[in-house]
Order: C-alpha cells, then sequence, then structure tokens
C-alpha cells in the first residue's frame, strides 16, 4: 500500500492520540477516546469526507470533550492530589523541545487547571497550530469565539507555564545524580541536586500510601527521600523517559512507582510522584517488555 492508499486515520492516529492525551492527561482515556473516533471514521462513506485530517481531528476532538467533562466531575471526588497518567516515550522525543514540553508532566498540569474548552483550544492552537476556522467546527464555537478563548487560555497558561532552561543532557544528568542521592541515603546529595524551593506532589488516588498534600522545600522533601533505603532496602530504581524527559520507575515491595521532574536553574524544582496502580498498568507493561526486548 502506498502512502497516497494509506487509510487517513492510520496515517492521523499518532496525531490523534496526542491530542486526546494533551486534553485528558490519561493514557488510557486517549486510547479509549481514539477506538472511538475510529468505529466513526469506519462508519462514514470516506469518498464523502473532504479533509480527512480535519474531520478526524474534530471527531477526536468531541469525543475527548465529552470525556474530560465527565473526568473533571470525577476528579472532584478524588482522594488528595491528582497528577496526569505518565506516559512512556522514548529517548529522542526530547529531541522536538515543543512537543516534549507539550506533553510534559509539569505543562500537562498546567493544563488541568483550564476548562475542558478552553484547554482544547489551547491544544489544538498552540501545540498543534490548527486554524481558528478548524478549531471552531472541534469545538462548536465561532471563530471569533475560539479566537477570544485562545487568548484567555494562552494568558493562563503562560503566567503558570513552567521555564525549561536546563538541556536534556543536563536533565539526565541531576535525574542520575538524585537517583544515586536516594539510593544511598545522602541527604546532602538530594539537597545539592533540589532547588531550595522544590514542590513535590504525589498520587496515591487513595488506593496507593502517599502524601495527601503537596510537600516543600529542599530539606523537608530530602528528608522524606533519604528514607527509601530504610522503607525498601530491596528496591530497584530505574532511569526511564517519561513525557518527553528522563525519569524514574521505582519497584519496592511489589509495588510501582513513576517519578517526573521539573527543572529549573539546572536543578530538579519539581517531583511528580504516581503511585496509582490504576495509572501505571499500561507504564508497567511497557516497561516490561522494552526490559525482555
Amino acid at each position: 500500500m502506498t502512502s497516497r492508499d494509506a487509510d487517513p486515520f492510520v496515517t492521523h492516529r499518532n496525531l490523534l492520540f496526542t491530542v486526546a492525551y494533551e486534553m485528558l492527561g490519561s493514557a488510557a482515556d486517549a486510547e479509549d477516546v481514539v477506538q472511538e473516533t475510529w468505529l466513526r471514521w469506519a462508519a462514514v462513506d470516506h469518498a464523502e469526507i473532504q479533509e480527512p485530517r480535519a474531520y478526524l481531528v474534530r471527531i477526536v476532538t468531541r469525543q475527548a470533550l465529552n470525556r474530560l467533562r465527565t473526568l473533571s466531575r470525577r476528579r472532584e471526588d478524588y482522594v488528595g492530589e491528582w497528577l496526569p497518567e505518565p506516559l512512556l516515550t522514548a529517548p529522542d522525543v526530547a529531541e522536538d523541545v515543543e512537543l516534549a514540553e507539550s506533553v510534559s508532566m509539569a505543562m500537562l498540569t498546567v493544563l488541568e487547571t483550564l476548562g475542558p474548552t478552553e484547554r482544547a483550544v489551547f491544544v489544538l492552537r498552540e501545540v498543534f497550530d490548527m486554524p481558528y476556522d478548524e478549531i471552531a467546527t472541534a469545538v462548536g464555537k465561532t471563530s471569533a469565539a475560539v479566537r477570544q478563548i485562545a487568548l484567555r487560555a494562552r494568558n493562563h497558561v503562560a503566567s503558570r507555564r513552567p521555564r525549561h532552561d536546563v538541556d536534556r543532557v543536563e536533565q539526565q544528568a541531576v535525574v542520575e545524580r538524585f537517583l544515586a542521592a536516594v539510593q544511598t541515603g545522602d541527604l546532602q546529595a538530594l539537597m545539592d541536586a533540589m532547588a531550595p524551593d522544590i514542590l513535590l506532589r504525589a498520587d496515591g488516588g487513595g488506593i496507593a500510601q502517599a502524601i495527601r498534600k503537596p510537600l516543600s522545600g529542599s530539606e523537608p522533601v530530602a528528608r522524606l527521600l533519604a528514607n527509601f533505603t530504610v522503607f525498601a532496602p530491596d528496591g530497584v530504581l530505574d532511569l526511564v523517559w517519561l513525557n518527553g524527559a528522563p525519569a524514574a520507575l521505582i519497584r519496592a515491595k511489589g509495588e510501582l512507582t513513576a517519578v517526573s521532574f521539573g527543572f529549573e536553574n539546572g536543578l530538579i524544582s519539581n517531583l511528580y510522584v504516581v503511585r496509582n496502580p490504576h495509572k501505571l498498568t499500561a507504564l508497567d507493561s511497557e516497561a516490561r517488555l522494552s526490559r525482555e526486548s
């Protein structure tokens, strides 16, 4: 089959998944939305679709919006902090700086502060540079309204957007130092790798043990992490790439934990600790397959 004959859904599947994931912050929900989009695509006469890419993006956006509104209500009752579902990525994703930033845990956490329509408009316009008229059709608004929504969303995100001033090589180096310090319980080495005002957020979902409120400050965070070898002497830490950046998977006492990082001025400024097993099922399976291959 030539590229000319390729099914547009197959051609644009990665785009559709990324749109859904950035809107929902959940790989599992994004996969469900992409599957729903395929079912709708399979049910229409493709000969009548003049712009398949725009049509598919419109369908995936509408499906993601419907799911996002439902999820937003559920998250109001969520136990403790809610963090996005980590996504296992290849190291070369980091070479596309804009894409890596858009799927970073830091950016996804900022996007959680937007309303559903604002989030959809921001993702489609700022990340994928889609025309306003296409976005308007996708979200059921006028082009003028979409321009206003985009402006509000852009200003909202800009005031909260994390500053990425550390290149990927430096990021990996500081993460490696940090993980070595965790494994040895070296309090000073931990503090040296972290910004003074570091913020740790943990998501256990009421299922796995995790702190319920964010913990701030390099000394309190370092003291908490320095106990790792005491509570999990047989724990294993692996450097992996999550959401386009170096991260860690921790296996201890039969449980999996994903740790993502935010960076600023050459130091770790944020820790995103996901312990909710429902958010780690796919990640655990993919990590196991990659180790076996």
